[in-house]
This record gives structure tokens, sequence and C-alpha cells, in this order.
């Protein structure tokens, strides 16, 4: 497979370069078609390298909910859904992980049984998502979805006096720990922005405000900007605390502080951009975030210890692609010194280290050897973050990006 030109030389903007567009395009298209294979006979599956299916068939919330918001969000782009990947995730959202009984929405499935039936905020945000990015897409069952996810998310997830979604409990209904947590909080930004633009609604953006505002104005100011992972259900950081080595890596993680920024952005752009500390407190995110965790072999460091000292070296692929973001908004909005190199720094190591010229999509993480490594993770687990990655610099806006896409049809052949 011929490789597309990342970029020209010079001093513009990677942003408004017709070769490096044309690069996102082309990364956009072969994931898209990479992906494709996520439809299985049997339902979803997770792909190798090569696209083929991996054994086992268990299908996690947050997987079919990623494959739902990334196709939609092609087709608002220009691109059909030819592996009918919408149709079916809505389907299996609504018929396979909500429960019919209690209510909400199942961690896991397998063979349309219920193999993990606890009720995770971290899962159910997405479930908004997916439902607000289809219902922007037009899909028939997206309404009726957003508004069953809106009232979960709100009556056993919204702690109201906090401002913040409080994180897990079990198939029906009851508490079963203390734990809180920032990563299901950002994604839970990440949905009720979705759900604003797509219906129009106050009370999404009005929900996302107060959570940006605990996590970055109260905690990220106080901590260096760094952002504490864990809390107790006092909402107070629990240092100590270490769990899923993916989902609740001990420490801080600077990939959060990206997609963080580029949230903050957003909500900004979104709530009339009143003030100048959201893009100052985005820069200094991305800034602290970047001084912290470049490794000198390229790439970005998974965790960082509290003083912002590596504490996991391993190299996703994933923090590149929010970095990505979070620069492209930043030069977007008001480009500084530095800026430019460091987005084109991202992408000359994503397209050397990480993305699959051969199949399509990216590798998830290069090995102490910069090449592709197995270590957590099997095959390519989403298409979510370097879709997006491909996407964000395409439009000129920090929000609205599925209306801009629908606007300039970007992936259109």
């Amino acid at each position: 497979m011929e490789q597309a030109s990342l970029g020209t030389g010079g001093d513009g903007h990677w942003l408004d370069d017709p070769a490096h567009r044309q690069f996102l395009v082309r990364d956009a298209l072969q994931a898209l078609r990479f992906f494709d294979a996520s439809a299985g006979d049997r339902g979803f599956v997770t792909l190798d390298v090569a696209g083929q299916p991996l054994p086992g068939d268990l299908l996690e919330l947050h997987t079919t909910t990623r494959l739902v918001h990334s196709y939609a969000l092609g087709q608002l782009a220009g691109r059909p859904d030819r592996a009918g990947i919408v149709d079916r995730g809505m389907d299996l959202l609504w018929r396979g992980h909500r429960d019919g009984r209690h209510g909400g929405y199942h961690w896991a499935i397998r063979g349309g049984e219920v193999a993990d039936g606890t009720k995770l905020a971290y899962g159910h945000v997405f479930v908004m998502l997916a439902a607000s990015t289809a219902r922007l897409a037009g899909h028939p069952d997206a309404d009726r979805l957003l508004a069953d996810i809106a009232d979960v998310l709100d009556a056993r997830f919204w702690d109201a006096g906090a401002g913040l979604f409080r994180d897990e409990l079990t198939g029906d209904w009851q508490p079963f720990s203390t734990y809180r947590g920032m990563n299901a909080n950002m994604h839970g930004v990440e949905a009720l922005l979705a759900a604003h633009e797509a219906t129009g609604e106050a009370e999404y953006l009005d929900r996302a405000g107060r959570i940006l505002d605990f996590f970055i104005a109260g905690q990220a100011a106080r901590n260096g900007w760094r952002i504490p992972e864990h809390y107790d259900d006092a909402w107070r950081p629990d240092q100590g605390y270490e769990g899923n080595p993916m989902f609740r890596p001990a420490g801080t993680t600077p990939g959060h502080s990206f997609e963080m920024a580029r949230l903050l952005l957003q909500y900004w752009d979104l709530a009339g951009r009143r003030g100048s500390d959201a893009p100052r407190q985005a820069r200094l995110l991305v800034e602290t975030a970047l001084a912290d965790a470049w490794d000198k072999r390229g790439g970005l460091a998974y965790t960082l210890d509290f003083d912002g000292r590596v504490a996991r070296a391993d190299r996703y692929w994933w923090p590149v692609t929010e970095a990505i973001g979070a620069l492209a908004a930043l030069i977007k909005l008001d480009p500084q010194p530095g800026d430019e190199e460091r987005y084109r720094r991202m992408w000359r190591f994503a397209d050397a280290r990480l993305i699959d010229h051969v199949h399509g999509g990216w590798f998830p993480e290069p090995g102490a050897d910069d090449r592709s490594a197995s270590g957590q993770f099997q095959g390519k687990p989403d298409i979510y973050h370097a879709l997006q990655a491909d996407l964000f610099p395409l439009v000129s806006a920090l929000s609205h990006l599925g209306r801009a896409l629908a606007d300039t049809k970007p992936l259109a052949s």
C-alpha cells in the first residue's frame, strides 16, 4: 500500500496543508475499511493486527458504543457504513447490553447472554456518546436510546451535590465500592457535550461544565497541572490507589490531560467563549503533559508519579492520538511558537511506529525496539481514538464536530 505524504515543509500549518489533509483522509478511510470486519457473523468481534477475529466472543460495552460512535462520525463525514455497524450496534445496545429487568446496560455480553452485569459509569457514558452521534447521523433509534441513557445516568450515577458521576454499582444497582474516578467523568464530559450538540439541551452543557471545573480549575490547578485519577467517596484524591492496569493505573495519566484540554476548549466554545481561563488552562495541561511524558525515542509515557516523573514508560497509541487532538485545538484557536512542531512530531512518530500502512488502523504500542509489541493489548483494540485524531484536524471548529463533518464531507469519494 503506497504511503501518503504526511505534509509539505515550510512555515505554514499542516492543518491547512492539502498534502497533510489528504494524509488524514487516507488514514481515516483505511481504518474504516479495516474495522469493517468488526461486524462478524456472530456479532461484533475484536480484530488481530491483520483484521481477523481474535478468539473468544466477549463483548464489552465500550467496544460496542465506540464502534457506533466512530462509524456514525464516518457517515457524517461522507463515508457510507458498508458493514452496517451503526445499525447493528444500535440494535445490540438495545437488545443485548440493555438490562430489561433492572434498567441500565450490562458491562459485557457473550453469545447473547450476560457475561458481566456490573453497571459502570464508564460504559454508560459511552452509551450516551453513541446515541448522540447516531442522532446527528439521523439514526431512527437514536432518540429512544438517548432518552433512556439520560434517565439512567441521572437517576443512578449523577451525584448532584458534587456535580460528578459516581462510578460503579452491581447489576441491581447496589453500591459495592467507594471508588470515584476521573476517567468515567472525563468521558462523561465527552458524552454530555455530544448530547448537547445533538439536542441543544442546556442541562447537558451545564453538567459538563461542573465536571470540568472540579477536575481542572480544582484538582489540576492544585497539582501542578496534572490531574489525579482516583478518589474516595468524598471526592478526595486517593494517591495510593491502583486498579486495572489499563483503565485505572496508579498515578496520573498524561493522555487524559490532552483529552481534558480538548474537551475544555470544546465546552468553552459551546458556552459562548466567556473569559480567558479555559484557553490558559488547556495550554497548561497540554504543555505540562508534553514536558513530562515525551519519550526521547518518540511517543508518550503512559503514567506518571504525582511529581511528573515517569512511572510506566509503555508507549500506547491513544495518548498520541489525544495529543494530536489537543494540539490541533490549540493551533485552531491561538497558535503559539512550538505548537506546530509538536503537532508534526506526533504525526511523524505515529506514521513511523503506530500506523499500519499495510492493513490499516494503528498498532496499539511499539516495543522497546520500536516494532509492534503485544503487551497490554491483543490485536487492534478499537478505531475510536485514531479516527478522531484524523477527523479533528480536518474541521476548523473547536466544537460541533459532527455538524462540521456533515457540512464538509471530507471522506466522501
